[in-house]
């Protein structure tokens, strides 16, 4: 595999480390996750079990092993700092200042080992006017602006299905892991790579600022190209209650389902771009969808060759066979589920490891005691 090789010493929690690391574990890195004893990660008791670990817990987790440190105490530290010497990767997600009064910070590793890359993930970074304040997910999508775009019916601000900042954070942490491990190839030299959430969800939003950077305003999402100012770009009820969205506004999937529906005369309406004139549309479509229920429409779209999808149940998302055909459904040995990697490789796929690592399970064998 790609990583074969790569030892990680991972002390993140919750959720932007560990999915970090799961992609490095995932393709053949050895990672070595440090706890703290007798509670370990939070994540081991956030949400349903489907056996002897949280269901959140073993999807993020899997394939690592655990070691348990209480990192206040000097001879734990010390043990760290020795595994250290020998590591490529460094992760770790405590509040800006935390590593500094363990002794562990990148300053005090790089002398140890120059070679290693040292990746910080927090919610504001290491350094700003914001960097000791505490926040997790939601508080970071608000600040940058994100959650002023996401909102419901009401016009009010929706809390997003997945944890956008937490995933992308993780993502742009292993971005630039892998880059500077790439680097070192040629330097030889490690790095530090300080991962801020809040800029992370900034970056996601370079589709959307437009009205901000051009006329200095907020955009008004009613008439904003992916936020609801477009017929063809927005979710729509069926005649039976469950609904769908068009998602491509191409010329060629506006004539080709408006054609169909014999609406020629709306056609000009939508190719000329986002806004309140195309809410004639919006009604047209609101009304035809509900003529039929959503099992009637699939095939009507599906022949038309439109850029739509149904809006599934996360049950209805994972019983689809193209997620076992691209391995992103897997089973243990025991049946339970499990998502499997988005990287895929021609040569040297990921190789999923199903065992989930009880707390301190690993210490002997990594520490020697």
């Amino acid at each position: 595999m790609k990583l074969t090789g790569l030892r990680v010493i991972d002390l993140s929690n919750f959720l932007p480390g560990p999915y970090l690391t799961l992609a490095l574990a995932d393709h053949g890195a050895d990672v070595i996750k440090v706890e703290m004893p007798g509670e370990g990660d939070p994540a081991r008791q956030i949400g349903l079990r489907d056996g002897e670990h949280s269901v959140m817990f073993r999807n993020i987790n899997r394939g690592k092993k655990s070691i348990a440190l209480d990192l206040k105490n000097p001879a734990d530290r010390d043990a760290l700092l020795s595994l250290c010497e020998n590591a490529d990767v460094f992760i770790e997600t405590f509040r800006p200042g935390v590593v500094d009064r363990l002794g562990l910070d990148y300053k005090t590793i790089s002398a140890r080992n120059p070679r290693i890359v040292y990746c910080s993930i927090s919610a504001f970074g290491q350094h700003g006017r914001w960097r000791d304040r505490p926040a997790h997910d939601l508080a970071t999508e608000a600040m940058a602006g994100a959650s002023s775009i996401t909102t419901g019916e009401d016009g009010k601000p929706a809390i997003p299905g997945i944890a956008i900042a937490d995933i992308v954070g993780g993502l742009h942490g292993l971005a630039g892991v892998l880059m500077a491990l790439y680097r070192r190839t040629v330097t030889g030299q490690g790095d530090y790579v300080d991962i801020s959430m809040l800029d992370s969800v900034v970056s996601a939003c370079v589709n959307v600022v437009g009205p901000t950077f051009a006329e200095g305003r907020q955009p008004i999402n009613q008439h904003e190209r992916t936020t609801g100012g477009s017929a063809f770009y927005r979710f729509y009820e069926c005649g039976d209650g469950r609904r769908l969205t068009l998602a491509g506004q191409e010329p060629k999937f506006v004539r080709a389902l408006l054609s169909h529906l014999k609406r020629e005369d709306l056609i000009p309406f939508v190719l000329q771009g986002p806004g309140p004139h195309q809410q004639p549309v919006i009604a047209f479509l609101s009304d035809a969808f509900r003529e039929r229920p959503l099992a009637e429409w699939e095939p009507i779209l599906d022949s038309l060759d439109l850029c739509w999808g149904p809006v599934r149940t996360l049950p209805e998302a994972f019983a689809d066979p193209n997620l076992v055909e691209r391995r992103m459904l897997l089973r243990d040995e025991d049946g339970r589920p499990c998502i499997g990697s988005p990287i895929h490789f021609k040569n040297e796929p990921a190789q999923i490891g199903f065992d989930v690592p009880k707390l301190s399970e690993h210490s002997k064998a990594v520490l020697g005691r």
